[in-house]
């Protein structure tokens, strides 16, 4: 591989300095209130500019080396708990929310809203449920579960939301693909990991959801849309 020239060697480090000068994030010529303030209005407009949730690693580019994303944060949080929206914590980062009790109004001004899920019908949301808890699974798999095909189509619609993405091949004949929720699914549903989900096993104990009631369940459904 050839040498740089000298030319690209002088212009490397300067570079490089410019570009750490584009931002300066130690403020150290702030006092210690004003700098914190100015990390705090960072580190929400990072946050509300964002599509996705915000990760710690994100944030740590736009503060001090030794600033405390989580105080951050909780300041954060405190400043907006009177304010119809909040910080919250999810799929591995965070995320600017509207406050649930507001989703009545909003849903009633009939605004077109920045984030909205696409809507999903009761299969769809029942396949999904499957998918979630049951992953790595295939189509024939969820069939079973089912006791009917779940088409192409429906799963096609599943990742077309973003909701779905591919697992690994399963080891079964034909090594069909599996299927998994993608960190949008965590994000859309308000978790951080799928840890998360509601113990299924806690759920049947409590008579809640059973296999054999998704199964039922997603037959009602499916009957639904066919009427």
């Amino acid at each position: 591989m050839a040498e740089p020239d000298a030319r690209d060697k002088a212009r490397t480090p300067r570079t490089k300095d410019a570009s750490e000068r584009l931002l300066d994030r130690e403020l150290v010529d702030l006092p210690p209130e004003l700098r914190w303030r100015e990390w705090m209005l960072r580190v929400e407009a990072v946050i509300f500019a964002a599509a996705e949730p915000v990760g710690r690693e994100t944030l740590a580019r736009v503060v001090g080396k030794d600033c405390s994303i989580d105080l951050l944060i909780d300041d954060l949080q405190e400043e907006l708990r009177d304010r119809p929206y909040e910080i919250v914590s999810v799929a591995g980062g965070w995320q600017h929310r509207t406050r649930s009790r507001f989703a009545v109004p909003i849903r009633a001004s009939q605004a077109s809203a920045r984030s909205a899920a696409p809507a999903l019908s009761d299969f769809e949301a029942m396949v999904l449920m499957a998918i979630a808890y049951f992953q790595p699974i295939t189509r024939g798999d969820l069939s079973k579960i089912f006791g009917k095909e779940v088409s192409r189509d429906t799963i096609a619609s599943l990742r077309n939301a973003n909701f779905l993405a591919s697992g690994p091949r399963s080891p079964t004949p034909g090594a069909p693909y599996t299927y998994v929720t993608t960190k949008h699914f965590l994000t859309a549903f308000g978790m951080q990991t799928l840890r998360d989900l509601p113990d299924i096993e806690a759920l049947e104990d409590a008579g809640l959801l059973s296999r054999k009631g998704i199964q039922e369940d997603a037959l009602d459904a499916a009957e639904g849309e066919e009427e």
